[in-house]
């Protein structure tokens, strides 16, 4: 098969294209739909498909676009596992159901945005709202050199970035920018002060599909970190020994921790795996985020910046604004065949060996 053809050029196509493979397999689609719509008017929704029977002992998720733009990608790998005929048998012999939920956060897929409508970044929102927020005082020290008052950053602003470097490290930059934050509402990833629609609807899904399983495993797709291509398996799950030497067993030693450093991430908060744990405590639960390589670091960071800048500022020119946006897909979609071969190879292989592992 030739991989490209399950990849899209809009949250419109993608969305198409997935309920067409959905059909092609003779599976119900269950739709959620977002209170916005998208950029050229189309519906927004959660997707959610099931591919086996609701009282399976095991279940496979495997989710799209948590964050936005990112689903360019995930959404192609869902793709090919539905028109994937050995793997839809694999899972049907090993007793497993497979739930694919397409576009965890439509609306940032459909504007381009790594973030919900709200602005906030889904992989940082799973947090105990009535109980303090994490604080992140490295970001409120750079915060307004991070998404500056001007794009492109003046001198000053450059300075300020490499200042910070020098002293700490572009380890320490990264992580002071990614982990998470909770006081600055317009900058990046921004963990919101409640539980986004995107949050919510994802606990109703889990609730309606993971409850009666007795083991779970999720593959969570992603792009932006790392070598162009190369999928890092990277521990979604708690700082469990016993837990991380399983998702090695399934996945291979290369499985990374963001707990001892081994991960190209930087070690987050309020991530979205903790849902499985909180709406299916019965279930044994294994996951990791795959996550893709497109860009340099400093590109992808970049293309970030500039992107949260322009939703700062909707008074900026058109030309601008497009030049923004086609900065920030490319800088989490490689739109190359040989990238998408990679990126479908690696997906197809991961949920195999899912499967494998559950069936145990």
């Amino acid at each position: 098969m030739n991989p490209s053809r399950f990849f899209a050029q809009s949250y419109a196509e993608a969305r198409a294209k997935f309920l067409a493979a959905a059909e092609g397999a003779g599976l119900d689609v269950a739709t959620h739909v977002h209170p916005l719509v998208g950029r050229d008017g189309e519906t927004l929704a959660l997707d959610v498909v099931r591919d086996g029977p609701a009282d399976a002992p095991a279940l496979l998720i495997v989710s799209s676009a948590c964050h936005g733009v990112e689903g360019y990608c995930g959404s192609g790998v869902q793709g090919a596992l539905l028109a994937d005929d050995g793997f839809r048998d694999a899972a049907r012999a090993a007793g497993v159901a497979v739930l694919f939920l397409h576009a965890l956060n439509p609306y940032g897929f459909s504007w381009i945005r790594r973030v919900t409508h709200e602005n906030v970044d889904l992989n940082r929102n799973f947090q105990d709202f009535a109980r303090p927020l994490p604080r992140n005082p490295d970001y409120d020290r750079i915060a307004h050199l991070v998404v500056p008052a001007e794009w492109p950053p003046n001198p000053e602003v450059k300075a300020g970035i490499a200042s910070f470097v020098a002293a700490h490290g572009q380890k320490a930059l990264q992580a002071a920018i990614s982990t998470g934050q909770y006081e600055h509402p317009q900058g990046l990833f921004y963990g919101g002060r409640n539980p986004t629609w995107s949050h919510q609807t994802l606990r109703h899904v889990l609730q309606d599909h993971g409850r009666r399983c007795r083991r779970l495993a999720w593959i969570d797709l992603h792009t932006g970190l790392g070598p162009s291509g190369h999928g890092e398996r990277i521990w979604a799950g708690p700082d469990a020994a016993t837990a991380v030497a399983r998702a090695r067993r399934w996945w291979g030693d290369a499985v990374t921790s963001i707990y001892d450093g081994s991960s190209e991430s930087a070690r987050i908060t309020g991530m979205i795996w903790t849902a499985a744990g909180d709406e299916c405590p019965q279930a044994e639960t294994t996951g990791i985020a795959l996550e893709y390589g497109t860009l340099p670091f400093e590109q992808v960071l970049d293309a970030l910046r500039a992107e949260q800048w322009l939703e700062n500022h909707p008074e900026a020119p058109a030309s601008m604004r497009a030049h923004i946006k086609r900065q920030m897909r490319d800088a989490f979609y490689v739109d190359t065949d040989g990238w998408k071969a990679r990126i479908v190879a690696q997906g197809v292989e991961a949920a195999h060996q899912a499967v494998a592992g559950l069936r145990g």
